[in-house]
């Protein structure tokens, strides 16, 4: 098969590689699409801690199942899945107390195995045993399905922050995640959904959304959202972008007893930012992060995104063949769209 083979930092080309086979207890799939991360990107310029070279990097994946291995009878060849990339244990304390996100020993699509920028994947035993592998709605298309990946960590975001009906949701951040904080949060009943960029040409495309929009090169945001809250704040503040100062201004941004959610992972170099912890003690709010999602999280998004209150055909804004795996990183990278899809 060909696979776009990440072979060392910044080392990338489309290569024959074998057919991966199933063992006892795994599956195989015919890959038909796998969207671009911002994560695909930063491994692709930097690695991973959990990047072992030679990696087939990727983890957005839908397909079908093409070869299941021994033991195997809850799936058959033929169905339409995705699959949820980050795989816990099922056995640790943070799994046994229903928390796989902090499994001690949680491996990933994409860098512990093999991922999905390739004509096929095998799905380890792991992930299928632990509810990783999920069936697409028949109204939800391949490139579609590879949504349910980042709509399942807004899932587990919006739930970790607590979002309640008639909340004030204000989003830092106008590309695929935030977009997705905005749908997600109108869909389940906040109040009004403020989302901002400092880009104008994000927050036109994210249009779509719904939301009330604030283009931070040209509006005072404190101002802004003094005006649409009577001078109370957002209940709620996600910040999905990665950004220092976004997350020092999100404090100033949150009501009393709120909540804050550092949703973008700040670059490991420079990981610190200044808070004024005064604003947490008197407004006795909460900060939050979230990193991932949970397999449960996966089998929410298929479900959301098969009803229509996530309008998946927006987000997909471009589409490249495997061989042209090297645009798509860029494309990505350059923030002209929303996301990319790479179909093998």
């Amino acid at each position: 098969m060909k696979a776009a083979l990440l072979r060392n930092i910044e080392d990338l080309a489309v290569v024959s590689v074998p057919d991966p086979e199933p063992e006892p207890g795994e599956l195989v799939l015919q890959v038909k699409a796998c969207a671009v991360c911002g994560t695909d990107v930063k491994v692709f310029h930097h690695g991973h801690k959990h990047i072992v070279f030679p990696r087939i990097t990727g983890h957005e994946v839908s397909g079908v199942i093409s070869h299941c291995g021994p033991g195997i009878t809850d799936f058959h060849p033929g169905e339409r899945v995705t699959v949820a990339p980050a795989i816990p244990c099922g056995r640790c304390h943070y799994c046994r107390r229903g928390w796989p996100t902090m499994c001690d020993n949680l491996k990933a699509i994409g860098y512990h195995y093999d991922g999905g920028f390739a004509q096929l994947m095998k799905v380890p035993a792991i992930a299928v045993a632990n509810g990783c592998v999920n069936r697409i709605p028949d109204n939800v298309s391949f490139a579609q399905a590879t949504l349910a990946e980042p709509l399942a960590c807004v899932i587990n975001g919006q739930r970790l922050s607590q979002v309640e009906l008639g909340d004030t949701v204000l989003i830092l951040g106008a590309g695929p995640i935030g977009c997705l904080h905005a749908e997600l949060a109108r869909a389940t009943g906040a109040g009004q959904v403020i989302l901002t960029d400092i880009l104008p040409e994000r927050l036109q495309i994210a249009s779509f959304t719904g939301a009330i929009t604030v283009d931070l090169s040209r509006e005072d945001i404190l101002t802004r959202v003094r005006e649409l809250t009577d001078g109370r704040m957002a209940e709620r503040v996600i910040v999905a972008a990665t950004s220092q100062q976004a997350q020092e201004k999100a404090v100033e941004l949150v009501a009393k007893r709120g909540s804050v959610n550092f949703f973008g992972g700040l670059p490991k170099e420079k990981p610190f930012i200044n808070l004024n912890s005064n604003l947490v003690h008197y407004g006795e709010f909460t900060i939050v992060g979230t990193h991932g999602s949970a397999p449960r999280d996966n089998r929410l998004a298929l479900t959301l995104l098969a009803s229509g209150r996530i309008r998946a055909s927006a987000y997909l804004t471009h589409t490249f063949p495997l061989e042209e795996i090297h645009q798509a990183l860029q494309a990505a990278e350059s923030r002209q769209g929303l996301k990319v899809v790479v179909t093998p």
